[in-house]
């Protein structure tokens, strides 16, 4: 864990993923480990934009002593900071890191998603398909999100 009197360093996809973790990942250590970081991280937590593995790739069993070996994390990285206007390496607080996030990629995912609904009622999540799950949105309400290796944007 990382010391808390320090910055800490963040993927920026990683906004997404504490954003919206339910108890569910790649191993039980992967889960105990992201509970363990959103239980002590706090709004005014310092955080560095990491351009590889983070804190939270620490307990990831795709971190192969300190390199990361999914092929997509690079591009989900590349998203969220073109969609939030942020930089890899830029310092700010984890409130206005999550914040940025959740307004900024989520418009992104939620107006493509609307974008190819035939009704165009922004307002109306569309219902979810097989292999698909509700997820709580702090800012929209709710969304749907299948659990795959893409991501939805």
């Amino acid at each position: 864990m990382w010391d808390k009197e320090k910055v800490l360093s963040l993927r920026a996809h990683h906004g997404l993923c504490m954003a919206y973790f339910v108890g569910e990942g790649y191993s039980s250590g992967f889960k105990k480990h992201m509970a363990e970081v959103l239980q002590a991280v706090q709004p005014e937590t310092p955080v560095r934009l990491a351009a590889g593995v983070d804190e939270i790739c620490s307990a990831c069993p795709h971190n192969c002593g300190g390199v990361c070996e999914s092929p997509t994390v690079d591009s989900h990285d590349r998203a969220v900071l073109q969609a939030c206007g942020l930089q890899k390496d830029q310092q700010l607080r984890f409130g206005e890191f999550t914040s940025l996030v959740q307004e900024k990629s989520l418009q992104r995912v939620c107006a493509k998603k609307f974008a190819a609904t035939a009704s165009g009622a922004a307002s109306v999540p569309p219902r979810p398909a097989a292999g698909q799950k509700r997820i709580p949105d702090r800012v929209h309400g709710s969304f749907y999100i299948a659990y795959s290796a893409k991501a939805p944007w």
